[in-house]
């Protein structure tokens, strides 16, 4: 659990995002996952992110180790019940897989399956005490386990949004219910970041918080972030930025430098959402000086 540990030290944690391949095809993850590798601490692997079907978490996870870098398996309460998603986590502790990261999951009627039934059994919340309990070798009914498994468990934050005291309750929650770290959205409004931050620590919380890094692609993706997906708030002067610049990639490590500099005082760690332009990632590790 080299994740874990190094979340323990005073020192700045370098996390990312991979998404599993729609088939059978590992060229394109393997490309991805190179640019990641010794410039990061440890990866995500999506689980049916956006609720598109893809590859299981699982297995990708395991490939990520193989390849070497220290794998966050995602997990999602929205496309199993408590049956399958503790036998999950069983799997993947014999697979070497030791960190999670438990999330509600993307609405089913914007995914390539609209007509599927979701299950939300249990909530994140729930499910992160249903993970420790694991931990301490019963299952969620109190049914003893033939060896426990050990997790590192991570959790959502959203600190942008309009109600800062129903996200600090939600993260008190999660807390108590054993979080080891946090994985924020993408942040861009960073007076409100700020807000939420010094909230954090006024409460006493003390889990290390990873700020969102999201990897701005054009104006476009920014006013469609704004318009659809709460908590985000892109500010216009930054839209206008992309609007305005001949080359978008350039820009865009611009941007994502810039808040990495801003957050790093406040926070942890830092969390690269590159959403396909996992080649910029070395360029801001670097330019960013977070290099692992």
């Amino acid at each position: 659990m080299e994740f874990a540990e190094t979340l323990k030290r005073p020192r700045f944690v370098v996390t990312a995002e991979l998404g599993p391949p729609k088939g059978t095809r590992l060229e394109s993850f393997f490309k991805q996952a190179a640019y990641l590798k010794n410039n990061v601490h440890a990866a995500n692997v999506t689980d049916q992110q956006s609720a598109l079907m893809k590859l299981g978490s699982i297995a990708a996870c395991h490939l990520l180790k193989d390849f070497g870098i220290e794998p966050i398996m995602q997990m999602t309460c929205r496309d199993k019940n408590r049956i399958a998603l503790q036998s999950d986590l069983l799997s993947a502790s014999v697979l070497g897989i030791s960190n999670v990261l438990v999330l509600s999951g993307d609405p089913i009627t914007i995914g390539d399956h609209p007509e599927a039934k979701p299950v939300f059994d249990v909530d994140s919340a729930d499910f992160i005490s249903v993970i420790k309990k694991l931990g301490e070798g019963f299952d969620m009914t109190g049914h003893r386990l033939d060896g426990a498994p050990q997790f590192w468990v991570g959790a959502a934050m959203n600190p942008c949004v309009d109600n800062l005291d129903v996200e600090i309750a939600k993260t008190r929650k999660k807390i108590e219910r054993g979080a080891d770290f946090f994985q924020t959205q993408g942040v861009f409004d960073l007076g409100r970041f700020k807000k939420f931050m010094d909230r954090y620590h006024t409460e006493g919380f003390k889990v290390p918080v990873l700020a969102g890094t999201l990897l701005l692609k054009s104006a476009k993706m920014a006013n469609f972030m704004n318009e659809k997906i709460p908590g985000i708030f892109i500010p216009t002067q930054m839209i206008r930025r992309l609007e305005g610049t001949q080359d978008p990639k350039k820009e865009c490590v611009r941007i994502a430098c810039e808040i990495i500099e801003a957050v790093k005082s406040q926070v942890q760690g830092v969390h690269l959402m590159a959403i396909g332009w996992e080649e910029l990632i070395p360029d801001i590790v670097s330019h960013s000086n977070i290099k692992p």
